[in-house]
């Protein structure tokens, strides 16, 4: 099966006042039908490559990449009003925080309508079933009554919820979600996970899954990146992270917390210059 992105030797700066800050260096990966996880600590360069991939760097920002290209779409010299047809149709992004991803003056069913006349040429009436159908897939109780409530007026979890079912209404092939359950509770986060699991394997998508959480992505994707300053430094199917042989990754698996085990003081990643360079 060939491969729905493949990236190679991606790379993403952004020019300062005190020189040029390189957030991602070298990155290179393919991604079939499955599920990826992408892991670092803050500021590694995890969720600048979900970016570039989706076309969302800053303005300033300076992309480069040898091959950066999905389904045979070259996405470094696609056309703007090409990557704006892809983006929310073919390609979707669920952000992390849905308080700042959804539009506060507008209602959740409008939202999602909306983005599903941007794709289709669809009446009112299909639209409104069809989102209303997507919020019934997220496990909304009751979506009628969700359809007409604005942002402020949900939960954490349910924002959430209405943001996936927002990117997925126009049937993407390639989903990407950016630290997707770092603002909901360990209840909800295990609900949103599993919503997006089924949906994954339904549709048969593509998934870069974007976490801090080594413990979380080991259980839930099937392959594992392990990001830091910016370069893969190690990749590796995600049952076998307990035999990770790069020390960073070692570091974060040891910092993780064991019930079973009172270490005190907690272990600090020991990190070295040349990883870096």
């Amino acid at each position: 099966m060939s491969a729905l992105l493949e990236v190679e030797d991606l790379r993403v700066s952004f020019p300062t006042r005190t020189g040029v800050i390189e957030a991602v260096r070298g990155v290179s990966f393919t991604l079939g039908r499955e599920r990826l996880g992408i892991v670092g600590e803050s500021g590694s360069g995890k969720s600048q490559t979900g970016r570039a991939v989706m076309g969302l760097t800053a303005e300033h920002g300076q992309i480069s990449a040898k091959k950066l290209q999905f389904s045979g779409i070259d996405l470094i010299n696609i056309r703007k009003a090409e990557r704006r047809a892809l983006r929310g149709n073919r390609i979707a992004m669920i952000l992390q925080d849905p308080k700042y991803s959804l539009n506060p003056v507008m209602t959740i069913g409008r939202q999602i309508v909306e983005t599903l006349k941007t794709h289709e040429r669809i009446g009112r009436a299909a639209a409104r079933k069809r989102a209303l159908d997507m919020l019934a897939a997220v496990q909304i109780r009751d979506p009628e009554r969700v359809f007409d409530l604005y942002p402020h007026e949900v939960s954490g979890g349910m924002g959430q919820r209405a943001m996936i079912a927002m990117m997925l209404v126009a049937g993407p092939e390639l989903l990407i979600a950016d630290e997707p359950t770092s603002a909901l509770d360990v209840t909800v986060q295990l609900e949103v996970l599993g919503i997006l699991n089924r949906l994954v394997a339904d549709r048969g998508m593509g998934l870069i899954f974007i976490s801090h959480d080594l413990r979380l992505v080991s259980s839930f994707c099937d392959r594992v990146l392990v990001m830091y300053a910016g370069r893969i430094v190690e990749e590796l199917a995600a049952g076998q992270l307990a035999q990770a042989k790069h020390p960073y990754t070692q570091g974060l698996l040891n910092c993780m917390p064991r019930i079973d085990n009172d270490r005190h003081p907690l272990p600090v990643l020991d990190r070295r210059p040349e990883w870096a360079l």
